[in-house]
């Protein structure tokens, strides 16, 4: 097979447990070569994210129309942006570069709670990219907040994916999703909706979400069907959660393997 290349436009985690870090280890773990812009640097161990340093907007311009004029990438995601000026610079690099087959992972916290894209940005990020997405996979807060929807029962997590497909992406994946004990992604596309479950791992475990979006990406990157990436991405993670560390005093990480 040629080479398979998949981009990630995210921020920069120094514990390597999610971020562009993560995003890389995971792609090369699907023998797909990973390539990278970087919108956000951040302090952060384990514990906290102690300071977060956007990258200049024009930057991330320059970042990405010096590597897409060499290289195209047969599969993107998108991780923590930080702000709307960057989310429209995205958005209009994916345009004007004709990419395909983007993952958006819709991050606006970390798992301490700190704020990885402010108000305006999460905005941009629904009116302006959600719309290129081929799949958007939010977690459960963040499909919420994405469509007003409190999502208490099963039925409110079908509303919020309906109202996450109208909004133009061809997939969406609400990730994280806890029902009788069992660990649920909700699926739907416009042949209707799947539910894919399995037994909970209890724990505490730091970027579950990046890793799955970027597992994602890598098998559309391999020219899997969406539905296929996604059950790949996600016995991909439960295999790296069911391997977690603890490389400091604060959340596990996963321990990436071969996928």
């Amino acid at each position: 097979m040629p080479l398979r290349i998949a981009l990630t436009i995210a921020g920069s985690d120094p514990t390597g447990g999610a971020g562009l870090q993560a995003d890389l280890r995971t792609f090369a773990a699907f023998g797909v070569y990973g390539v990278s812009a970087v919108s956000a640097l951040t302090a952060q161990s384990t514990m906290e994210v102690r300071a977060v340093e956007p990258v200049a907007p024009d930057f991330v311009t320059g970042q990405l129309d010096t590597l897409l004029s060499d290289i195209s990438p047969n599969a993107l995601k998108t991780g923590m942006l930080h702000n709307a000026d960057v989310v429209g610079r995205v958005a209009e690099a994916v345009k004007r570069f004709k990419l395909k087959n983007l993952v958006v992972d819709p991050v606006y916290l970390s798992s301490s709670g700190a704020a990885l894209l402010d108000d305006e940005g999460f905005f941009a990020l629904r009116d302006e990219l959600i719309p290129l997405a081929r799949v958007v996979t939010p977690n459960l807060a963040e499909a919420g907040r994405l469509t007003g929807v409190r999502i208490m029962i099963e039925e409110d997590l079908k509303a919020a994916a309906e109202r996450l497909l109208a909004m133009g992406p061809e997939v969406v994946v609400i990730t994280g999703g806890h029902w009788d004990d069992e660990a649920a992604d909700y699926y739907i596309d416009s042949n209707g909706p799947l539910m894919f479950k399995a037994s909970k791992i209890q724990g505490e475990f730091h970027g579950t979400g990046c890793v799955f979006s970027a597992a994602l990406a890598a098998g559309l990157a391999l020219g899997e069907e969406p539905v296929d990436a996604v059950n790949l991405a996600r016995c991909y993670v439960r295999d790296a959660i069911s391997r977690a560390a603890r490389p400091g005093a604060g959340t596990s990480i996963l321990t990436l393997t071969s996928g």
